[in-house]
């Protein structure tokens, strides 16, 4: 087979990461079509913005109670079997709310049942995935694998997922939609049970009893060794609570009061509300193939956060805006800059954490960064009704630019980045393309960076 010259698209000739990353695909096209099937199955129920935030909430609070034991599970289990138990789950859900929908026996709150489960799905899956990805590639590959991630989500969950949902709502009904995303679920666990991946490697010298240990103490014990990782990594820690206060003024927005935007605003209707999910997927997807088609910034840290934080300005116009294209356009670009960021992010978890706490720092990440989640799906609705939802994006958008400088210097981001370069170009070399991994073969993904023995103490989200 003939070299593949583009890096952004490299990691694709491994076998079992085209699997993976093929379940990952079509998963997200049902997640975009679940998001916008939600918001409408809510309004069609006589809902309103603090009944979307009642569901929204409810799938947060799963998220954010599985998120640590899905890290544990993460580090303890095999990931590929953890992927295809949280997919099954998911798509068991959605069918039970899908027949519930269409036989017209469907409550706001057989939603926030549902979405609770769904959200312990995600967070069980999250960190296996974050954790499995660098045992199917060398480490070169990995900011463009993250890369293809990175465009491949918006583009399927915020993109063409809500775009088709709204067609398919408007056409038939959010049951019919919720059904389709059921299957794609169903679909994702299918193609993970067909990777050959390599058995996971032995535990490091002095690790066998404490991983070979159960129960709560041993759970507690892995938990406290990841936060104790966290704490002493100054970039880690100042990264993960300014995603806290990202998402307390992001996510409720987004999640809760751009429905009612497109509507009041715009005097739209779910095909809008699809469109400019669209734009945001869209503008994610350009963000994240521009940023992995080339090396890693050698100002990473202050790159990633800086993209987060001034890229969030642009929300303010979500606020205003009474033409489409103005409101496709702010979300277009937020989606860019954020969706960037997080590929470098997902890059410095897998480059800069050691194998051996990678599931469990993904899953303290998640439930750092999502811990005011529920917080934020909840008080969204309510603000908006009170203060407007011109003001409330006001601040979702200007909030984020201010704070991300403070992260910088909290962090000492700068310093720590240029003592700890990751800017390397990918040896160009032909993969045995399917090569089925065997026992006596070594994993292929390096281990994570280390200063003195055994990991790096360095100043994430």
């Amino acid at each position: 087979m003939s070299k593949v010259r583009w890096k952004a698209v490299r990691p694709l000739r491994y076998r079992d990461y085209r699997l993976l990353w093929t379940g990952l695909a079509v998963a997200l096209l049902g997640s975009g079509l679940w998001l916008v099937a939600l918001a409408w199955q809510v309004i069609e129920l006589g809902g309103g913005p603090v009944q979307l935030s009642v569901v929204t909430t409810a799938y947060s609070i799963g998220l954010v109670v599985c998120v640590l034991f899905g890290g544990i599970a993460a580090d303890r289990l095999s990931q590929r079997s953890v992927i295809i138990a949280a997919d099954t789950v998911r798509g068991a859900v959605l069918l039970v709310v899908a027949a519930l929908a269409l036989t017209g026996w469907l409550e706001i709150w057989h939603l926030a049942a549902g979405a609770v489960l769904i959200g312990a799905g995600e967070a069980f899956l999250i960190p296996a995935y974050t954790a499995l990805v660098p045992r199917l590639l060398p480490q070169e590959e990995l900011l463009a694998a993250n890369g293809l991630e990175g465009t491949l989500r918006p583009l399927a969950q915020q993109a063409t997922g809500p775009a088709l949902g709204g067609l398919a709502i408007a056409a038939l009904s959010p049951g019919v939609a919720i059904l389709v995303a059921a299957l794609t679920y169903f679909f994702s666990a299918a193609c993970v049970m067909a990777m050959r991946v390599r058995p996971e490697p032995a535990d490091a010298p002095g690790e066998s009893e404490e991983a070979a240990a159960t129960g709560a103490r041993a759970m507690l014990a892995d938990l406290r060794e990841g936060w104790s990782y966290v704490r002493e990594t100054r970039w880690l820690l100042a990264s993960l609570l300014f995603g806290t206060v990202f998402v307390l003024l992001i996510l409720g927005p987004l999640e809760v009061l751009l429905p009612f935007a497109v509507r009041d605003q715009l005097g739209g209707g779910p095909k809008d509300f699809g469109l400019v999910l669209a734009a945001f997927g869209i503008g994610g997807a350009v963000g994240a193939l521009l940023i992995s088609s080339r090396s890693l910034p050698r100002r990473y840290l202050t790159v990633m956060t800086v993209m987060w934080g001034v890229g969030s300005l642009p929300f303010v116009l979500l606020g205003f805006a009474t033409d489409l294209w103005v409101m496709a356009a702010g979300a277009a670009v937020v989606g860019a800059t954020g969706s960037a960021a997080m590929v470098i992010w997902g890059t410095l978890l897998q480059r800069r954490v050691p194998d051996h706490l990678r599931g469990r720092i993904a899953s303290l990440d998640f439930f750092v960064s999502l811990l005011l989640m529920p917080v934020s799906m909840a008080l969204a609705g309510p603000a908006g009704s009170l203060f407007g939802v011109t003001a409330v994006f006001i601040v979702a958008g200007v909030g984020p630019a201010i704070i991300c400088f403070v992260v910088i210097w909290f962090g000492r981001m700068p310093s720590d980045e240029l003592a700890n370069p990751l800017d390397h170009e990918a040896v160009d070399q032909e993969p045995l393309q399917d090569q089925v991994p065997t026992v006596d073969q070594e994993p292929v993904a390096g281990t994570a960076d280390s200063v003195g023995a055994s990991k790096r103490i360095s100043s994430d989200a």
